[in-house]
C-alpha cells in the first residue's frame, strides 16, 4: 500500500489516501501539485519498489490509458492539454523514472484539461538544441497542442497516411515536425511508447509485425528517464506508426 501525505502551513501531517498502486499515488499528488497554488507539501510513502520496470511494463500502462481515453470519448488534444497542466510541476525535475512517466499520464487522463490558449499558436516553441529540460519537453508538447487546433479549422488530408501540419500565417515557430500520422489518444500513445521505448507483443492486438518480422520487442529494464527521450516519446506518439 502506497499513502499520499500532506504537511500543511504550521508542519501537520496528515494521510489524504491510500492507493492500491505507486503509481496511482503519485498520480494524485502531480494532481494536487499542478492545482491551485498552494504552500502545502504533498508525497508518497510507501515501499520504493516499482511497479513500472521494464518497458513492457510501461508500454501496457501506456496503452490501456490510451484506449480508455479512447472509450471514453477524450481528445487527443484534451489529453496532451491536461498533460501539459500535470506535467507543469515536474519543471525541477533532471529527468523521472518509469513510475513518474506512468503518473504522469494517469494523472492527465484523470484531470480535466484546461482550454487552448490561443497565444500558443503565435508563440515562439522553437528549440535552440535538443530538448534536454522540462520546459523544452513542454515546447514540444505545445507544438503539438497547437497543431490540433489548426487542424479543428484545416482538417487533415492524408497522404500514404501522413498529413501536413497547416500552421498558417501568423504561426510560431514550432519544435516539432510539421506532419502528423495519429490523431486519438489510443494511437497517439501506443506508438509514443512503442516508438521510444518497445514493450509491445501482437498478442496485445495494437501492433502487426512486418513481413518476417519480430512478433514482439525484447523486454528490458528502465532506469532514468530524461526529458530528451521524454520529448521523443511526444515525437513518437504523433509519427511513428
Amino acid at each position: 500500500m502506497w499513502d499520499v501525505l500532506r504537511q500543511d502551513d504550521n508542519g501537520n501531517q496528515v494521510r489524504v489516501a491510500r492507493h492500491q498502486t505507486r503509481v496511482s499515488a503519485l498520480a494524485q499528488v502531480l494532481t494536487f501539485e499542478s492545482g491551485v497554488p498552494h504552500k502545502q507539501m504533498y508525497w508518497v510513502d510507501g515501499p520504493d519498489e516499482p511497479q513500472l520496470a521494464t518497458n513492457r511494463d510501461l508500454y501496457l500502462h501506456l496503452l490501456r490509458i490510451g484506449r480508455d481515453a479512447r472509450a471514453a470519448s477524450w481528445s487527443l488534444s484534451a489529453l496532451l492539454r491536461s498533460l501539459w497542466k500535470v506535467g507543469s510541476s515536474l519543471r525541477h525535475e533532471h529527468g523521472l523514472e518509469a513510475d513518474q512517466v506512468g503518473a504522469l499520464f494517469t494523472a492527465a487522463a484523470g484531470s480535466p484539461p484546461p482550454p487552448f490558449d490561443p497565444a500558443w499558436s503565435a508563440k515562439d516553441l522553437s528549440l535552440a538544441g535538443d530538448p534536454f529540460t522540462q520546459s523544452d519537453w513542454e515546447k514540444v508538447l505545445l507544438s503539438q497542442i497547437a497543431d490540433l487546433e489548426d487542424f479543428v479549422t484545416t482538417p487533415a488530408r492524408h497522404v500514404d497516411g501522413v498529413a501536413p501540419a497547416p500552421r498558417p500565417e501568423g504561426s510560431g515557430p514550432r519544435a516539432t515536425p510539421a506532419r502528423w500520422r495519429n490523431f486519438d489518444p489510443a494511437a497517439y500513445l501506443e506508438c509514443a511508447v512503442a516508438g521510444t521505448f518497445g514493450g509491445w507483443d501482437v498478442a496485445d492486438g495494437s501492433r502487426v509485425p512486418r513481413d518476417g518480422g519480430p512478433s514482439a520487442s525484447p523486454e528490458r529494464e528502465l532506469g532514468e528517464v530524461p526529458w530528451l527521450e521524454l520529448s521523443r516519446l511526444l515525437v513518437c506518439g504523433q509519427l511513428f506508426a
